[in-house]
């Protein structure tokens, strides 16, 4: 147990060393402008990648040292989710160097400030760098100081969808769709919603219920039905009586045959 303990902490002694090989002690007095500061929740978090491989991240990424050895910590500790998430951030670290169209900067500098945000908040002053996190009480402090914060959780909410499965909307149709009874209409936000059997509505605005989204590069699709009325399904389902239904028959109709019965001489 001792032993996987020591090796443990020696692979995660090295991973750190490889990540702050590749920076010369670069301090807060020589980071040019326009580039993002990432905290400890950031790193942790893992979809700062992703922004990244999409262009939507600043080329120059500044990574603290004191958050990195945060992680590190964390990383060694006896918590094992806290274990994991930690080694997960170092290797986000990793992965961002690893990207040659990026700029990472292990950033020495500790401010003087007790503790973890005020020294963020006070090393994104000095820069003029913007900070990313998803703390969201480090957000408000940040915000409050006067410091830009990029906030992945306020960017997934602004980019969820206008309208989710299940939800009722309406919407105008204006053309018809690729299938022969389909028709094609537009939310405000630009989502094209495809509805079945709205062929006949075009030009119309038609309550729909929306049944399934469909994510594709070019943006999101919509698919719905309409919403049919209690009152409409009777108009469009004509009632028929039975005197409509019943066909006049040309056949004769058979008449009953009685039997003779003998009588009995009792009867008699």
């Amino acid at each position: 147990m001792i032993v996987n303990i020591i090796i443990i902490t020696l692979l995660v002694s090295i991973l750190v060393l490889l990540i702050l090989k590749p920076n010369h002690k670069p301090t807060s007095k020589t980071v040019p402008k326009n580039a993002v500061i990432l905290d400890s929740c950031a790193l942790i978090d893992g979809r700062v990648i992703e922004l990244a491989k999409v262009g939507f991240m600043p080329k120059l990424i500044i990574v603290p040292q004191f958050i990195v050895k945060e992680l590190q910590l964390l990383a060694d500790g006896r918590d094992s989710y806290k274990r994991e998430r930690a080694r997960f951030g170092l290797n986000v670290v990793q992965q961002l160097q690893a990207d040659s169209a990026l700029s990472v900067i292990i950033d020495e500098t500790v401010p003087d400030k007790p503790t973890t945000d005020e020294q963020l908040v006070e090393l994104a002053k000095r820069t003029s760098a913007e900070l990313f996190t998803t703390d969201f009480n480090l957000n408000q402090v940040a915000t409050i100081e006067g410091v830009t914060v990029l906030n992945v959780n306020e960017l997934a909410h602004a980019l969820r969808p206008v309208a989710l499965p299940g939800e009722s909307v309406y919407v105008s149709i204006l053309q018809s769709g690729s299938n022969r009874d389909q028709g094609v209409g537009y939310l405000d936000d630009g989502t094209m919603v495809v509805v079945d059997g709205a062929i006949k509505d075009i030009g119309k605005s038609i309550e729909v219920v929306i049944n399934k989204s469909h994510q594709t590069v070019a943006g999101k699709m919509l698919f719905a039905k309409k919403v049919a009325t209690a009152g409409s399904e009777i108009r469009t389902q004509p009632i028929q009586t039975q005197r409509n239904t019943q066909k006049p028959s040309n056949t004769k109709r058979r008449q009953p045959k009685f039997r003779s019965r003998k009588v009995s001489s009792k009867e008699k």
